[in-house]
């Protein structure tokens, strides 16, 4: 187990909400939804283990990552909390609603399925990482341009980007721990629960209707695993339905399922 880096982003007094960021992501990307849930829920956003500023360890898979917030979550003096997760977040916030029901009071997926994931992209966006030179590098914006022959899209260059820092000396370097996530890529996208798991307590999936992280077929599965599953598609939304539909997340999230 890893001590997490969290960000407490209000709401004090009100029930807890626990946010988990997806892949390459961070606390920071919930920065403004998580002050919008603030208003309903006490929110601590935290870091999983190799990105942000929580330390940098080899080990990196779903069990472990679980026993990170269970042990945040005894460091904090919460019993039970709500817990919010995205993509890889979503996965991880399933496993343990399954396995640490107790510690539950209420599960949210954002845009992802119990099920295994192969995406030839995350290969190129790698790829693309670890080609970097970053001896050379002079900016973020420069990142960006040399991801540009692997990386069609440009908001995830941008995105990318985000986990590039610079020293007092101006040296770059990853906040991620781009060697071990890069070794763990093909587990993350495995799918972490077994048949046998279940989660009976209020569940609520979000899901981006221009996504493909979560389509219809997947809901069968999401109700074997979640029988009291409430499904929401926001029409408008790709895969982070948290910005991409901040008003209408915030109002699901906040509502009574």
């Amino acid at each position: 187990m890893v001590p997490l880096h969290h960000i407490d982003l209000g709401g004090a007094g009100k029930p807890p909400m626990l946010v988990l960021h997806g892949l390459l992501g961070s606390s920071r990307n919930w920065l403004s939804t998580g002050r919008d849930l603030a208003k309903h829920y006490h929110v601590f956003a935290l870091d999983a283990r190799n990105h942000g500023k929580s330390p940098h360890v080899p080990e990196m898979d779903y069990d472990v990552m679980v026993a990170d917030i269970i042990a945040w979550m005894d460091g904090q003096g919460l019993a039970r909390a709500a817990i919010c997760g995205h993509s890889m977040g979503g996965k991880t916030a399933m496993l343990l609603a399954c396995r640490h029901p107790e510690r539950v009071e209420r599960l949210v997926v954002v845009d992802i399925a119990p099920k295994d994931y192969f995406w030839v992209a995350h290969r190129g966006e790698f790829l693309a990482m670890t080609e970097l030179d970053l001896g050379s590098l002079t900016s973020r914006s420069e990142a960006e341009l040399r991801f540009e022959a692997r990386v069609t899209n440009l908001g995830m260059r941008k995105f990318l980007s985000t986990n590039l820092t610079q020293d007092d000396a101006g040296t770059w370097r990853w906040l991620i721990n781009l060697p071990a996530l890069t070794a763990a890529l093909p587990v993350m996208e495995k799918n972490c629960l077994t048949a046998a798991d279940r989660y009976a307590g209020p569940t609520l999936f979000v899901l981006g209707g221009r996504s493909r992280y979560a389509e219809p077929g997947d809901h069968a599965i999401i109700r074997h695993h979640f029988p009291a599953a409430q499904i929401e598609v926001i029409a408008d939304s790709g895969h982070n339905p948290h910005m991409d539909a901040r008003e209408e997340f915030v109002r699901l999230v906040s509502g009574t399922i």
